[in-house]
């Protein structure tokens, strides 16, 4: 993670977050070994508590987002609103993000070196039909094609987590952001029927929905085991037949055709508050991760192509903490296009929420001891709603000093 102010100039100005306050974290500086049955919540938990709902709540109630929804198709001209400093960082092309076929013998070996340098990488070979990543961005088109009359009926209240709206990080920025999203957690059908009151409209969406979220959170405990396995963790006691949901929100997202890409932001620069997010992304590339300065060159943004049927993981703040540092959670970003709508869904998946997430201890290094201090995710959410990128150093610790 980079959150340096210098680095978000480049992609417009910000609004400063206060410092996030002091914290007691005299019950939280331990660091506990977790088993991987520690993230299944046997209670079938499948999206955020009430407890994080409530929280999130009165975070959000405290900053509203305050912005006339636009019908992006009728606009010919980029409003002054959304005129970001036009892009100088171009992105590389020839610096190919990790591509990594689960079915690869060494899989372990490709995922560590992907999650150690990148923090983010494509999977093929994951066993999700093509067939069925078609009909979820279908579905996702069909929402986000509805008139704006329609769309804000079922629009995220100031203080709600699910609906219909822009990004919530917009607070943090004085520029708007060209795309729309539509966040689901929980039930599906409660929003749908505002968007099509007619049952068979919204049964659609819902089945659809809810058949990509049950094989993406299949997959992603299949993930979350190769990555633990990457760490070299031990899963001898591990019984895969009591996995279930863990903490999880989809957002479906669309970045409508631009007048004058150049100048706009689909989404800004950020890190993602979970463990890990698998991602869909529609034909149309738009994708780009920052590449921390190395012998290949200094800080720079690459894009992350579009590949027929692959989906893209990236290692979240929570699993950086996990990892104390070893994986890195990745600043990503999407721009726009002139002539091309692009669509993604995002799949995050996140703790149970009374797991406490701090550096697992079968990895830690003696002489370095844990980098960061405990959190559960809950906390986490608010401190990042909060204050944004600053979150994850606010966790930080001193290393210890060589004797």
């Amino acid at each position: 993670m980079c959150p340096t102010h210098s680095f978000f100039c480049q992609v417009g100005p910000t609004k400063k977050s206060p410092k996030p306050p002091a914290i007691d974290y005299k019950k939280n500086t331990h660091t506990q070994t977790i088993d991987f049955d520690s993230f299944i919540d046997n209670s079938s938990f499948a999206s955020l508590s009430v407890i994080t709902m409530i929280a999130l709540s009165e975070v959000y109630a405290s900053q509203p987002v305050n912005v006339r929804h636009l019908d992006f198709n009728s606009i010919g001209e980029l409003p002054e609103t959304h005129a970001w400093p036009r892009h100088l960082d171009r992105p590389r092309l020839d610096e190919p993000v990790p591509v990594i076929d689960l079915r690869d013998p060494n899989v372990l070996a490709l995922i560590t070196h992907a999650c150690e340098t990148w923090g983010m990488f494509q999977i093929t070979g994951h066993d999700i039909p093509i067939s069925l990543l078609d009909v979820a961005e279908s579905e996702c088109c069909r929402l986000f094609s509805l008139p704006v009359d329609d769309k804000l009926k079922a629009l995220r209240p100031p203080d709600g987590v699910s609906g219909y709206g822009v990004a919530r990080i917009s607070s943090f920025f004085n520029k708007l952001m060209w795309s729309e999203g539509f966040t689901i957690v929980g039930d599906t059908t409660d929003n749908a029927r505002k968007l099509w009151p007619h049952p068979h409209d919204h049964r659609r969406f819902c089945e659809t929905i809810e058949e990509y979220k049950e094989q993406i959170r299949s997959l992603t405990m299949r993930l979350m085991t190769l990555i633990f396995s990457s760490l070299g963790l031990r899963d001898e006691d591990e019984d895969r037949s009591s996995y279930k949901e863990a903490s999880s929100v989809v957002q479906l997202n669309s970045y409508p055709p631009c007048p004058d890409p150049d100048r706009a932001m689909g989404l800004a620069a950020h890190t993602d508050s979970s463990l890990l997010t698998v991602l869909y992304q529609s034909s149309t590339s738009g994708l780009q991760v920052l590449r921390v300065s190395d012998e290949n060159g200094p800080e720079r943004w690459v894009e992350v192509p579009s590949l027929r049927g692959a989906l893209v993981v990236n290692i979240g703040d929570l699993f950086q903490i996990l990892s104390n540092g070893r994986y890195r959670s990745v600043l990503h970003r999407a721009v726009v296009n002139r002539t091309k709508h692009r669509f993604s869904i995002a799949y995050i998946h996140g703790p149970p929420a009374h797991i406490k997430i701090s550096p697992l201890t079968a990895i830690l290094d003696p002489l370095i001891g844990p980098l960061y201090r405990g959190v559960i995710w809950s906390d986490y959410l608010v401190l990042k709603a909060n204050h944004f990128n600053e979150a994850l150093g606010s966790l930080r610790v001193e290393e210890k000093e060589d004797k």
